[in-house]
């Protein structure tokens, strides 16, 4: 049931496009190429099982958990144009 000036389908396209975004974002931060054999940032050696895990490794395991700590959750966007959300 929609409300308001939406229509029947809005609030899941909504979700859909956010979910979608969302994968984009992740797969584009995903490493490329061959993987490093020292970590960037503390010239620690990555396991070999790290770097045929993950190709294109570039961080050991302690430096990418504080990488992804410090990166946060995405913004993420106000999708749903509702007057409501834009007087805010």
């Amino acid at each position: 049931m929609a409300g308001g000036w939406s229509k029947d389908g809005d609030v899941q396209q909504q979700i859909d496009d956010s979910v979608r975004d969302e994968l984009e974002r992740a797969r584009r931060a995903l490493p490329q190429g061959a993987s490093a054999r020292f970590c960037h940032e503390c010239d620690e050696p990555i396991p070999e099982a790290r770097r045929a895990a993950v190709p294109g490794v570039r961080l050991c395991i302690d430096c990418q958990a504080e990488r992804d700590k410090r990166a946060g959750a995405a913004s993420g966007f106000n999708r749903r144009g509702s007057k409501d959300s834009q007087l805010r």
